[in-house]
């Protein structure tokens, strides 16, 4: 049974691993193999941008070697595919192979969209690649004080990340001295502050006793070098532009015509390619309405080991992929909380502690044994 994942990320990464231990001994006798195709021989802890972005990390910190990562049985290859072939089970290469395959996985994630709203990459600060991240740290130390404005985008990957760095951003402001001389205004594109209530609903009183306003459908149409537009005909000036840009699957997957904006059409519950019994989709790749986290990816690609496993060995899948999801939420202060859900369950954040904070931080190390698959 031959296996085949695409992408070495946070997904891709924990299922190869996964299904590793789980067919050792249908690896070890043939019976069964293992191939990663990635377009990086670097691993990236994609959190950590936030973090290099005000000066909490280094952009060193973020990297590993993917082949380290990986359990010794699994074949691993740098050589991104360009063409995939779902009826004749094979892909195609940059370099030209055709790697043949029984069951594949798509994990190639997302991409910052940032050209796809005028103006907003010439003006704005973003942190989704590591240039982005250091100019946006750099931008940081020279502000001297104004109006902050934070736009939201969607989709996005890392459902948090728009709360987290506005809170960071006070953090920040507080520790250089100049948080009395910064007006922050944050805008976001439906009718609350946060796609998931729960979460909206613990962070608008939170945002009122820090004095940040907020603007909500608000949905970014055009960026200038001073004011933000939006589709609904409002507009905000600013003196900085922080956004959460909208984001789109891999430009392969679109090439493909896999999906619309590069997600691919997935079973909820299966994590199959709609029409296709043995090609299955995980992490940022997918079109399923959850939040695009490395949670997700982690919790989807452990079902799907536990499946794909099971079919090789019983002849059947044992379980559903329930839609659990969990992201910690920075809250500045020190202090952090968390939002766990599933397709049944909506989050309840708890008021954030310190204790939390610090469980984020050390997780922050902890992720390379995460990706392992021993956590």
């Amino acid at each position: 049974m031959r296996i085949l994942i695409v992408g070495g990320g946070m997904g891709g990464t924990i299922l190869a691993n996964n299904l590793a231990r789980r067919l050792r001994n249908e690896l070890k006798s043939g019976k069964a193999s293992i191939t990663m195709l990635s377009a990086s021989d670097q691993h990236m802890y994609q959190p950590g941008l936030l973090y290099v972005a005000v000066g909490k990390m280094s952009p060193d910190e973020l990297y590993r070697d993917q082949v380290d990562l990986l359990e010794p049985s699994i074949r691993f290859h740098v050589d991104p595919v360009t063409k995939f072939d779902l009826a004749g089970n094979h892909v195609i290469t940059k370099s030209g192979k055709q790697h043949d395959y029984d069951i594949i996985v798509i994990s190639t994630g997302s991409r910052p969209h940032a050209e796809g709203t005028p103006g907003l990459a010439e003006h704005s600060l973003q942190f989704y690649t590591e240039a982005d991240a250091l100019n946006m740290y750099k931008s940081l130390r020279e502000f001297e004080g104004g109006k902050v404005v934070v736009a939201v985008g969607v989709p996005h990957k890392c459902p948090m990340a728009p709360l987290e760095i506005t809170f960071m951003l006070i953090d920040f402001f507080k520790e250089r001295g100049i948080w009395d001389k910064v007006q922050m205004h944050y805008t976001y594109p439906i009718g609350r502050v946060h796609s998931l209530e729960p979460v909206a609903n613990w962070a608008v009183p939170e945002f009122e006793r820090l004095g940040v306003t907020h603007e909500t459908l608000f949905n970014m149409k055009e960026v200038t070098a001073d004011k933000v537009i939006s589709e609904e005909g409002t507009e905000e000036s600013y003196d900085m532009l922080v956004t959460i840009p909208s984001h789109k699957g891999m430009q392969v997957i679109e090439e493909n015509e896999l999906g619309a904006g590069g997600f691919i059409p997935t079973d909820r519950a299966r994590l199959n390619i709609e029409g296709h019994e043995n090609a299955f989709v995980i992490g940022d790749t997918t079109n399923l309405p959850i939040s695009k986290a490395g949670s997700t990816a982690h919790f989807e690609a452990e079902a799907l080991a536990e499946n794909i496993a099971a079919t090789i060995k019983i002849g059947t899948p044992v379980r559903d992929y329930d839609g659990k999801v969990f992201c910690f939420i920075e809250a500045g202060e020190g202090r952090a909380t968390y939002a766990m859900f599933n397709y049944q369950n909506p989050p309840d954040p708890k008021p954030p502690t310190k204790g939390m904070h610090w469980f984020k931080t050390a997780y922050n190390k902890m992720y390379w044994a995460s990706a392992r698959g021993l956590l």
